[in-house]
């Protein structure tokens, strides 16, 4: 199996204001920058002599988060490849949409009950499933490969890594403040610093 860091993004404008983000996007906050920049200097030590592929959702808060963790981690940022298989889930005609904006419980659910693969024009989770399933079946097992992805896409992807039943993966978290070593079929948390 591949040997991946695993990263959300950092904290964004549409994040502090509780807004449905999705596809849509949002620019890193200061904090959110702060987020990128302590993955930089935690990651850094981690990386010994391998050679790492670095990937990144196009979306522009990864590929921002990533500029700032190449910086300060001493990699090439124009090395980075843009997969929209890691992605985040599609919330379709939410995005953009304050969660305020609903009628109390109306945004409940949970695991792949979730009101997130239940949006209008969204994404299923067994669509999530299939794109993030292809992206890991696309890696080479020696690979080493450094990913920013989002909060959903990237529950989900440790869960599919660990062969975790799909609704306990969704009940994991999905910090900003530390990120995930995924290696031989093991999920372990690291903070950042």
């Amino acid at each position: 199996m591949a040997t991946i860091i695993l990263f959300r993004h950092g904290e964004t404008h549409w994040n502090r204001q509780k807004r449905i983000q999705g596809h849509g996007d949002s620019p890193l906050t200061l904090k959110g920058i702060d987020q990128a920049r302590a993955y930089g200097r935690s990651v850094k030590p981690l990386l010994g002599g391998a050679k790492w592929r670095l990937v990144s959702s196009p979306l522009s808060r990864c590929m921002q988060t990533s500029a700032i963790l190449c910086e300060i981690a001493d990699l090439d940022f124009a090395q980075v490849e843009r997969d929209a298989r890691i992605k985040e889930v599609s919330t379709g005609e939410y995005s953009g949409r304050l969660k305020t904006e609903f009628p109390d419980g109306h945004l409940g659910g949970s695991g792949r009950s979730s009101w997130f693969f239940n949006c209008p024009g969204g994404e299923t989770h067994p669509h999530m499933v299939e794109r993030l399933t292809a992206w890991l079946n696309s890696l080479g097992a020696d690979e080493h490969v450094l990913a920013v992805s989002h909060g959903i896409a990237g529950k989900i992807l440790r869960g599919l890594y660990a062969g975790w039943d799909p609704d306990f993966a969704l009940a994991q978290d999905s910090p900003q403040d530390a990120f995930y070593l995924l290696r031989d079929g093991h999920v372990e948390r690291h903070e950042s610093v």
